[in-house]
């Protein structure tokens, strides 16, 4: 959710807001940046800076040196931020000069991340179909059930999964309309026979249950206000509840499971899938890219983790096109 930019208080209140409907205008969300700025907006209100001449790199690092979750990714993140909105006020010739002179913090090696095979897919989707209604929400199991389905199934994200309407699932044509996701794009998303029935049923059950609804509603929606979606929050903490029941084994080096998992998870096995089924991957890159809602296919690859499975596939198509080759040079 973005933030109301009218609640800054501090003295760059107007920098800040101004700053931000910049780069919205270029069709960024920025709703991490957004969040980032409100804490710094926060901190000038509390030390009670009243002149820019105070806000000096001294007062930034001790900004950055304040925030309880000092991870290198969330102070890079945090530090990045607060750069960008001072070189963009001094490019408008609003500041004299950054006062930002912090330099990024070395990440620790990464992990790797969790990757759900077919099985533990099953099982989340078990695990999730069980959950019961509580007074937060009603029909909890079939909604996470379709949820996660989609996640892992479709690679959406879960921003994407929860601002789906009702209007976004064409069942004639097989496919989902994904409006205005990350850099407001907007894509068609085609989903396959098993992935139709289960929508079509969950559809239906809705229809049964609270009889015709307006095709604007959310798709995913608790309680009595249909007109309110499932927030992205919720759905991240459910599934953080669900997933140490699983009894997974995490494998050595590896990151426990994150939601975003199930959206690595689609990625990494539609490349198997294409290797054993004898398509080259890399002539279907761009397909996989748009799939997902990249522009490009590096972007791809930060979820294309390689596997035990992948490599022995790829190993297996070298050895069936460089066989011929060695039996000619082989005496």
């Amino acid at each position: 959710m973005i933030q109301d930019t009218s609640k800054f208080q501090s003295i760059l209140a107007t920098e800040i807001t101004d700053f931000l409907r910049h780069q919205r205008s270029l069709g960024k969300r920025f709703i991490n940046e957004d969040r980032g700025l409100h804490l710094f907006d926060q901190y000038l209100v509390g030390e009670k800076i009243g002149a820019i001449t105070e806000i000096t790199p001294p007062l930034v690092d001790a900004f950055l040196a304040s925030r309880p979750r000092n991870r290198p990714k969330s102070y890079n993140h945090l530090l990045s931020v607060v750069r960008r909105l001072f070189k963009w006020l001094v490019r408008q010739e609003r500041w004299p000069q950054s006062p930002v002179q912090s330099r990024p913090r070395h990440a620790t090696a990464a992990q790797v991340t969790f990757l759900f095979n077919r099985a533990q897919a099953q099982q989340l989707l078990k695990l999730a179909a069980e959950l019961p209604d509580n007074n937060n929400g009603r029909n909890r199991g079939t909604t996470y059930f379709m949820i996660f389905a989609l996640m892992y199934g479709l690679g959406l994200r879960v921003g994407e999964a929860a601002r789906l309407c009702r209007k976004d699932v064409d069942l004639e044509r097989n496919v989902l309309i994904i409006r205005e996701t990350k850099f407001l794009k907007s894509r068609l998303v085609p989903f396959g026979p098993k992935i139709g029935a289960r929508l079509r049923e969950f559809l239906q059950q809705q229809v049964e249950r609270d009889g015709q609804l307006d095709p604007a509603l959310p798709l995913f929606s608790f309680g009595p206000v249909r007109s309110k979606a499932v927030s992205p929050g919720t759905i991240t903490q459910t599934f953080h509840a669900l997933w140490p029941r699983l009894g997974l084994k995490l494998p050595t080096g590896s990151a426990p499971p994150r939601l975003h998992c199930l959206r690595h998870s689609f990625a990494v096995g539609t490349l198997l899938r294409w290797y054993r089924s004898g398509i080259n991957p890399q002539q279907r890159l761009w397909d996989l890219s748009t799939f997902m809602g990249h522009v490009h296919p590096a972007s791809t690859a930060v979820y294309l983790t390689i596997t035990a499975e992948l490599l022995e596939e790829a190993n297996q198509r070298f050895s069936r096109f460089a066989a011929p080759l060695l039996k000619e040079v082989t005496p």
